[in-house]
């Protein structure tokens, strides 16, 4: 039997050197089944659908019809809030249990056209309220680092199908880290664009004021393949916006140097634990030995931005379920409908006052932190990632733990900015580490660039690879 592809890029090479779409399909189609069994990544697979799809795209190409897209033949699969007309979207919940979409999201249509093929739907945090990777329902995702530990989330089945190898890549969304956070945890690539450079309609929505979708993958270049398909003006999503298409992976070998980081030792780097540390500074020093500078920065208003990043998702969360809180709250989780049920009793003047301060906001970070400076650097975790244990705990209650996992990536999405988090190293226990590179609005050039230039330094995947994964377990 085949191995799976590890990369996007090697997946379409494989199919344009002759390697049928259908064959390499049920490579990962039996990689995801063992993703499933070991770390409970996979919500349900869609084997007939996808194969289907896989002969269509051979044929074509024996008949001579051209490749189908830059795409063409990757295998992907995504979090279960990605809506495909007639496949069950479930969001990780009881509540929509045997809910049948009518209809495709932008995002799949787009990888669609492309030429990827989609093998299913990957667990995520019950409505994809939680940094943890945790689900009541579903039970955890285990990492495949350590599966006593975190994936992180909410975009948890993602992150762990990609790092077992199960596919090259997949969609998730992040709301105040949900792809960073998960991506960070598994030493992967995690892409949050620019609010509206990707469209939304089709994604089941947690904050419809923050939400943003985008890929996880295994390497910067994947990244950009998979935004180059993805970036698009959506109709149906009302933040999306008219901007012309660019190629991703124009530029992205350019390096780093004449690059100007800011680093801001303030309040990303106050709660940092001593266990994370000595990763950020030899991040910190790789970035600086590559050619980029090192500035020191402030962030105005930046704690203002996460306190209020919570509070918006507080009160629009509730309002999307408040029908099923009234009727259905016994079908929530326990923790799921605490923390939705805490929206219910925020002030609306409150909400709508913080909605107005994001322009304000947005304006004096672009203003002072972004003056001198083409991209900030911030660490996604400030912890080491948490055991499954630790985190059942901590989210029974209230924990400084559970806040703090959200201290880093909240902020970039209240203020819509792109960010980009990739692996630095490894922490005592012995899983990854990261950090986040944040852009001005549409920046993702950039950001893609800088991450390329220190992966291609740092060669953490050539170095480690995680304890499980795919045709090791």
């Amino acid at each position: 039997m085949t191995a799976p592809a590890a990369t996007v890029e090697e997946a379409v090479a494989r199919v344009a050197s002759g390697e049928s779409r259908a064959a390499l399909a049920r490579t990962h189609l039996d990689a995801l089944e063992a993703a499933g069994a070991a770390l409970n990544a996979v919500a349900r697979l869609e084997r007939d659908a996808a194969l289907a799809r896989a002969a269509e795209l051979d044929a074509a190409a024996r008949d001579g019809r051209p490749s189908a897209g830059p795409l063409d033949g990757a295998p992907l699969a995504h979090k279960d809030l990605y809506a495909r007309a007639g496949w069950r979207l479930e969001a990780g919940s009881s509540i929509l249990a045997g809910n049948v979409a009518s209809d495709t999201a932008t995002a799949c249509a787009r990888l669609d056209t492309a030429g990827a093929l989609d093998l299913g739907r990957l667990n995520t945090v019950e409505f994809a309220l939680g940094a943890e990777g945790l689900n009541a329902h579903t039970g955890p995702v285990r990492n495949p680092w350590n599966p006593a530990h975190v994936t992180g989330g909410s975009s948890s089945g993602s992150a762990a199908a990609v790092a077992f190898g199960a596919v090259p890549a997949a969609l998730g969304s992040d709301t105040g880290g949900s792809i960073r956070l998960p991506a960070a945890a598994c030493g992967l690539i995690g892409l949050k664009p620019t609010a509206g450079l990707v469209g939304r309609s089709g994604v089941f929505p947690l904050s419809g004021s923050l939400d943003t979708v985008g890929p996880l993958t295994r390497t910067v270049r994947d990244a950009a393949l998979m935004l180059n398909a993805l970036a698009c003006f959506d109709a149906g999503d009302p933040q999306s916006a008219r901007r012309a298409p660019r190629d991703h992976l124009a530029g992205v070998e350019d390096g780093l140097r004449g690059l100007r980081i800011g680093v801001p030792r303030g309040y990303f780097f106050a709660p940092l634990a001593p266990a994370v540390e000595d990763a950020h500074e030899a991040a910190l020093r790789l970035l600086e030995a590559e050619g980029a500078a090192l500035v020191p920065v402030e962030t105005p208003g930046i704690e203002t931005a996460n306190r209020l990043t919570m509070l918006i998702i507080a009160v629009e969360a509730a309002a999307q379920h408040a029908p099923w809180l009234a009727a259905r709250a016994a079908d929530y989780g326990p923790v799921t409908r605490r923390r939705l049920c805490a929206g219910l009793f925020q002030d609306a003047g409150a909400y709508l006052r913080a909605l107005g301060r994001r322009a304000s906001l947005l304006r004096a970070i672009l203003s002072e932190t972004f003056a001198d400076i083409d991209l900030l650097y911030a660490p996604t975790w400030t912890i080491e990632i948490p055991t499954i244990a630790e985190a059942e705990a901590a989210a029974g209650g209230s924990s400084p733990m559970i806040e703090d996992l959200g201290h880093c990536s909240r902020p970039v999405n209240f203020l819509g900015l792109p960010a980009v988090t990739a692996p630095c190293g490894l922490t005592p226990n012995g899983l990854p580490a990261a950090f986040q590179l944040i852009g001005r609005p549409f920046a993702e050039p950039t950001l893609l660039r800088a991450a390329r230039g220190f992966e291609r330094a740092r060669r953490f995947l050539e170095d480690h690879a995680p304890a499980l994964r795919a045709g090791a377990v």
